[in-house]
């Protein structure tokens, strides 16, 4: 197997894309937070002690979509053109999804996962008043479509 983020001494490096052409790509992640009956009725009421936790979970998402490349060393710099934050509450806590695209030379897997760990873990800090044991329990790319590699979609569990 041929890793692309080493050189042929086995050091790290970043991937040059120089010579690709711009394509239209888009990703998506999901994730989940698990919540206590009574973080999931405050929630549902608007009643968390620290305000609006899904505005600000949406917000912390989008804004961390644009800053991976300052999070992860071998990641480029892409114009991450769009992105959708949908956060679900639900009996267990919150589902979460993010579809982000662009018009790069690289894909925004990462920047879709991003997005929803990030927004997860604002929604963590934002509850872990009321409730300590609040968790992430997944994330994860769902789909991505564009690139040489093409469109991929994960298998339903």
């Amino acid at each position: 197997m041929q890793f692309t983020h080493l050189n042929e001494r086995g050091d790290a490096r970043m991937v040059d894309v120089t010579a690709k052409q711009p394509t239209v790509r888009s990703a998506t992640a999901e994730a989940m937070v698990a919540c206590s009956p009574d973080v999931v009725r405050a929630l549902r009421d608007g009643t968390v002690p620290k305000g609006d936790v899904l505005a600000v979970a949406r917000v912390a998402g989008i804004a961390a979509a644009k800053k991976v490349p300052d999070l992860l060393p071998l990641a480029h710099v892409i114009g991450v053109h769009g992105v959708a934050l949908e956060l679900t509450i639900v009996d267990e806590g919150v589902q979460l999804r993010a579809d982000v695209k662009t018009a790069d030379r690289t894909g925004v897997e990462m920047e879709a996962l991003t997005a929803v760990t990030v927004a997860a873990l604002a929604i963590v800090d934002m509850v872990k008043g009321v409730d300590r044991s609040a968790e992430i329990l997944h994330a994860r790319v769902t789909a991505k479509s564009g690139g040489r590699s093409g469109d991929w979609t994960r298998n339903a569990d």
